[in-house]
């Protein structure tokens, strides 16, 4: 390996940096990969901005991205898998690099069937999705609710409840030019929630009983709706605030209906915990990830000296599917 790499990193203004910095060592239960491919999420335009010196933002460097995909370069003290040479992908801070450092648990392997553009895209909806379905207790059969399902995370999301046995989706979108696009990722019903009442359709499509489970992406007063959309003794699992974190709720709706409410953000999970969701994402999906059932929507694939433009399309809002920057 060389000694330096090339890193992205924010805090210096309103993009991206690229910086020369020390090639990482692995230290215990740790492997590096050397990066072929990163993709973008909401949350690095969020923490650029934030951290953005020339906005108010507070100045403070870091490096950035989550998702990766690559090749072990090496591994740590009590390492046994993966091995040097195995292809991967997974999640981890400082993920916008030519070697990223990660811990050996929150890696996946990549099937032969995957390239290396698809793989970086996929570990984050995996283990979000799949973990929050798990946290409401999805079982083969059920109905699920997906709102922003038009996001990179909510696509794969209408994936991996169809791949899993989902006897009914529901999934929303604020345009209704995306409406076939999620009839093509498995959405049994669309809602355009710009034309559409949210809960009004829902309980039309469901009999007026309402769905198994709602998975919220938006938050605000579309978190709100899905309480009186979701069925009594049902779960509604808020993942992502696209709209906005406040939300005026309806007791009455929680209450009457006893649903199970919770959040997630699996990102602040304690490692050992991430690991074991990552794992069992793993062995439920990767079969489907593999013959094609769950693979993730590419919006733009750009070259690692095109982050600005990167940046500038993610927040746009108007991308379909994932940013994926391809590393030198």
């Amino acid at each position: 390996m060389p000694a330096t790499m090339t890193a992205l990193f924010g805090g210096t203004g309103p993009e991206w940096t690229p910086r020369q910095i020390p090639v990482p060592e692995p230290g215990s239960g740790q492997v590096v990969v050397r990066t072929r491919a990163v993709a973008l999420n909401n949350a690095d335009a969020s923490m650029l901005a934030a951290a953005d010196p020339t906005s108010g933002g507070t100045g403070e460097e870091y490096q950035a991205g989550f998702e990766f995909a690559g090749e072990v370069t090496a591994v740590g003290d009590g390492v046994d898998t993966p091995v040097v040479g195995s292809r991967v992908m997974g999640t981890t801070p400082g993920s916008f690099a030519q070697y990223v450092l990660a811990d050996h648990r929150h890696v996946l392997p990549v099937p032969d069937e995957l390239g290396d553009e698809e793989a970086c895209a996929l570990p984050t909806g995996l283990l979000t999705e799949h973990g929050a379905l798990t946290l409401a207790g999805f079982r083969a059969g059920q109905s699920v609710l997906i709102t922003g399902a038009t996001s990179g995370i909510g696509l794969l999301g209408v994936q991996i409840a169809r791949a899993l046995g989902a006897s009914r989706i529901i999934a929303t979108t604020r345009s209704a030019a995306k409406h076939d696009l999620l009839k093509r990722a498995g959405a049994d019903t669309v809602v355009v929630t710009g034309e559409q009442d949210l809960t009004r359709t829902v309980l039309d499509a469901t009999g007026g009983e309402g769905v198994d489970i709602a998975l919220d992406h938006v938050g605000g007063q579309t978190f709100a709706a899905c309480l009186p959309a979701t069925r009594t003794d049902g779960a509604v699992i808020n993942i992502g605030r696209l709209d906005q974190a406040a939300s005026t709720i309806d007791l009455d709706a929680l209450a009457y209906r006893h649903l199970r409410v919770q959040g997630v953000s699996f990102g602040f999970t304690r490692p050992a915990e991430l690991g074991a969701v990552i794992t069992t994402a793993g062995q439920e999906l990767l079969p489907a990830v593999a013959d094609g059932r769950v693979r993730p929507l590419i919006d733009s694939a750009l070259s690692f000296d095109a982050v600005a433009q990167a940046a500038e399309r993610l927040r746009s809002h108007r991308a379909d599917g994932k940013i994926v920057l391809t590393v030198p």
